[in-house]
């Protein structure tokens, strides 16, 4: 005869009601995008009361502080995996270019715009700062390590060409969504980018 099975703790519930409210919300977010999106609908699907939303999250904007954590984190473990076997800086950006477009598929339109829209919010918490971004820190050791290399100029400052390319790439892909030529944009972007931090010329 098996154990019987041990009843959830307060915690593990309360986390249990979190991830039913997230899923819930970011189904939600996909269907109408975060404005329209109706925190009733969201708290039926999960089951909960209506005010158990605003427990877990204070605004509608929150789930999607949650959902950039989680994203970033997951785009951050591939992004690692991919420069550890080495690669030059034009594989890397193009790598990141990669990446963030396989979100963008996975979320779908409207949920990956209020997603990078986000990322230019006035009202995100203001203690955030570059750490809290793990994108960010790896795309910066990656172009510190070209610096290393001397296949960019030396005096590129790794962290800020990181934030730069990063805000200019999701600023392009809010704006661009439709264009039918939004992926020869994008690799003209990666193209300046690396003409940007390349070596000035040698005098003779």
């Amino acid at each position: 005869m098996s154990a019987p099975e041990k009843p959830l703790t307060r915690e593990a519930k309360r986390l249990q009601t979190r991830e039913r409210l997230l899923g819930a919300a970011i189904a939600e977010f996909k269907r109408a995008g975060m404005a329209s999106a109706d925190v009733g609908a969201i708290v039926a699907a999960a089951g909960v009361a209506h005010g158990t939303f605003f427990f877990h999250f204070p605004t509608k904007e929150h789930v999607l502080l949650e959902l950039e954590h989680r994203e970033e984190e997951r785009i951050a473990k591939q992004f690692r995996q991919f420069v550890r076997a080495g690669h030059d800086l034009e594989a890397v950006l193009n790598e990141v270019v990669r990446l963030v477009l396989a979100l963008e598929r996975r979320l779908g339109d409207l949920l990956f715009k209020d997603f990078l829209a986000l990322h230019f919010s006035q009202t995100r918490p203001p203690t955030e700062g570059v750490d809290d971004h793990a994108v960010v820190i790896v795309l910066a050791e990656q172009i510190d390590a070209a610096c290393q290399r001397g296949d960019i100029d030396p005096t590129v400052n790794a962290i800020n060409s990181s934030i730069f390319f990063l805000l200019g790439f999701y600023a392009l892909l809010i704006t661009t969504n439709d264009w039918p030529s939004r992926d020869e944009l994008l690799a003209d972007y990666v193209g300046r980018t690396l003409r940007s931090m390349a070596p000035a010329p040698r005098r003779r």
